[in-house]
């Protein structure tokens, strides 16, 4: 399954996809207190994360390419929300985008196809937690039909900073469907 939006394709991950996405997300490592990761990662390191989101079922790696450069500008992932079988109808949501890839829509492109790709997949509850401050992540996710649970205070500490987290619920019909941006 694909979806071009303006010159951006977005499709599933693959291995080719490795080098690219480990160098997009040991940009937030290094520069950025969004992911609470601290050292960065190998390719190596990154390929058992990329393999544990299959093309099918519920934990999917979606990445939004540039169709003219093939630039990887931005991925987004659905994956185990708590290891315990319970928790097996919830997934946690993540989005990245590359740097000077912003405001272009990539982040909503990227969302709306990975609900689509989650339609009729034993998906009950949809999660995401968003360190803060991130305006743009807190707006994408409001955009989506999430709804803020509260805020974990100083939960995580890097860069000599303490960091709170956001988090979000989105409810997903029975079909899976979680419907469109309003």
């Amino acid at each position: 399954m694909s979806y071009v939006c303006t010159e951006v394709l977005v499709r599933a991950g693959t291995e080719a996809d490795l080098g690219p996405l480990t160098d997009l997300y040991n940009h937030y490592v290094r520069e950025t207190a969004i992911t609470f990761d601290t050292v960065a990662f190998t390719p190596e390191q990154r390929l058992p994360w990329l393999r544990s989101h299959p093309k099918d079922g519920p934990y999917r790696l979606l990445v939004a390419q540039d169709v003219p450069s093939a630039r990887i500008l931005g991925y987004a992932t659905s994956s185990p929300f708590r290891p315990k079988p319970a928790y097996s109808t919830s997934v946690e949501m993540s989005v990245y985008c590359a740097p000077r890839a912003g405001r272009r829509g990539i982040g909503t492109a990227l969302y709306q196809a990975l609900f689509e790709a989650l339609a009729g997949e034993d998906v009950h509850r949809a999660y995401a937690g968003v360190t803060q401050p991130n305006e743009a992540s807190d707006r994408l996710h409001a955009r989506f039909g999430f709804r803020h649970l509260g805020t974990y205070g100083e939960v995580g500490r890097k860069f000599g900073t303490y960091w709170d987290v956001a988090w979000y619920e989105k409810r997903l019909d029975e079909s899976g469907r979680s419907g469109e941006p309003g």
